[in-house]
């Protein structure tokens, strides 16, 4: 269960439209990377909303139904694979987290984002490491984003059924990882990311490189 404490201090300051923001999909190797803004009503509480990571995918099912009822307002962004591969994947979701604080139909007088600062002029703003874990509205942007992409995911496994997706949502499993050497990337595949850690070659690897690789890519997607 995420806790209070943050958005009760700012409750106590006279803040009263907190928005909390957090992305889904920043390491995987394939799928866009979707952002979530989320105002919750002052003094909402539910002990079933935590960190999206720590639900099981039922449970996050429900609380994205509780959170879309309950929620004043609430903008989901998915960035794609090509504004990743255009301005990386950092900046992706910065711009992603902008876009959704500026589409909330509610203005927030505060902000609340997990792990990094982003240019909002005149909003304050804090961000909290690890996030997701000790800010209820925080949390509630988790879940908004990790059910939104892992839906995406599933239509993008029924057009590129041979990768898997609807398993592993486009992370460097060791199934996904077989089925890029077999078949090779498809359109959305973040062919930055499978540059970056050594995919692309002219000969293929030796077998003492395709294991380095192979571990590498594992090691993105933990």
């Amino acid at each position: 269960m995420s806790h209070l404490k943050e958005e009760k201090l700012l409750w106590q300051k006279g803040f009263s439209n907190i928005a909390g923001i957090d992305e889904a999909g920043r390491g995987p190797l394939a799928g866009p990377v979707t952002v979530a803004a989320v105002i919750m009503p002052i003094n909402f509480r539910s002990t079933k909303i935590d960190d999206s990571k720590k639900l099981t995918a039922k449970q996050r099912e429900y609380c994205f139904g509780l959170i879309c009822e309950k929620a004043l307002a609430f903008t989901i962004i998915h960035a794609s694979v090509t504004t990743i591969e255009e301005i990386n994947i950092l900046n992706a979701v910065k711009r992603s987290m902008v876009q959704a604080v500026r589409k909330l139909t509610s203005v927030p007088d505060f902000v609340l984002i997990d792990g990094m600062n982003i240019n909002v002029p005149g909003i304050p703003q804090k961000a909290i490491i690890g996030g997701d874990a000790i800010s209820q509205s925080i949390a509630a942007a988790s879940i908004l984003a990790k059910v939104s992409r892992d839906l995406l995911m599933v239509d993008l496994d029924s057009k590129y059924p041979q990768y898997g997706f609807l398993e592993h949502k486009g992370y460097a499993t060791e199934k996904h990882i077989a089925a890029i050497r077999r078949y090779g990337p498809c359109p959305v595949h973040r062919r930055t990311f499978l540059k970056k850690y050594g995919y692309f070659h002219s000969k293929l690897p030796d077998r003492t490189s395709q294991v380095t690789l192979e571990e590498t890519l594992l090691s993105l997607g933990q």
